[in-house]
């Protein structure tokens, strides 16, 4: 953690927290869980799952803002996550109160691979 405004926390998943994930989540596509389906696509292997990485950000939102709702979420996904690398999530209090900006970048090369931000309501 780095402020009371801003909050960093780095995680590590491993293939087998995606397919808990896929389970969980009833999202069993196979670029997530099907290491031989994900290789012949353009990521080469798994990736994680969106919304897997959005619950980690909505941690950090609730560490800001604790009891708030998410009233608005924009979010893209620029580059792949992957098992087995160390990936940095940030939640940063914008100056009004009530906007978040969000990201994800792979520790290792900094790449971003999920920006964006959502507005909390108390």
């Amino acid at each position: 953690m780095t402020s009371a405004r801003e909050i960093e926390f780095e995680r590590n998943f491993s293939q087998a927290d995606f397919d808990r994930f896929a389970r969980l989540s009833g999202d069993d596509n196979p670029i997530h869980v099907d290491a031989g389906f994900s290789a012949c696509s353009r990521f080469g292997r798994p990736v994680a799952h969106g919304l897997l990485l959005l619950s980690v950000l909505r941690g950090l939102v609730e560490e800001l803002f604790p009891g708030a709702r998410v009233a608005h979420l924009d979010v893209m996904f620029p580059a792949p996550t992957f098992a087995g690398e160390t990936m940095r999530f940030r939640a940063a209090a914008g100056e009004d109160g009530v906007t978040i900006a969000l990201g994800v970048r792979r520790a290792a090369d900094d790449t971003l691979t999920c920006e964006g931000h959502c507005r909390v309501r108390p």
